[in-house]
């Protein structure tokens, strides 16, 4: 069974940093699009990251962009975001996901075939 888990959440302070890690069983991510997700308490979920399968063009929302870095780890079939000099603004649950489609951007949110369970961070001032 296909399985994405999400892990690396926590409690920073303002300024501080944190990677995310999207770990797959039973797929390769390597043949997947992958995204990064959050939501904050009464807020519609957004997208804020994506990388097309394989090394191919990565994607962030402009409020993360110079702050936010996707990698990939063929060998661990694991996916990073890298979060540096976080605020308060970037609390949520993170979620990542994966979809067949190879391309960022084709997908609709509710349409990603395979989700993590979501990490909580919490950014303080």
């Amino acid at each position: 069974q296909a399985q994405l888990e999400e892990s690396g959440g926590g409690l920073v302070q303002t300024g501080g940093s944190l990677r995310l890690a999207c770990a797959a069983s039973g797929l390769t991510l390597d043949h997947y699009s992958v995204g990064w997700f959050r939501q904050a308490p009464g807020k519609e979920r957004e997208q804020v990251s994506c990388t097309d399968s394989g090394d191919g063009k990565k994607w962030y929302i402009d409020s993360v962009k110079g702050r936010f870095t996707l990698s990939r780890d063929h060998a661990k079939n694991t996916v990073y975001l890298q979060m540096n000099n976080l605020n308060p603004e970037d609390s949520a649950v993170y979620y990542c996901a994966a979809d067949a489609v190879p391309q960022c951007g084709a997908t609709l949110i509710h349409e990603y075939d395979y989700w993590g369970q979501g990490t909580q961070v919490t950014v303080s001032s």
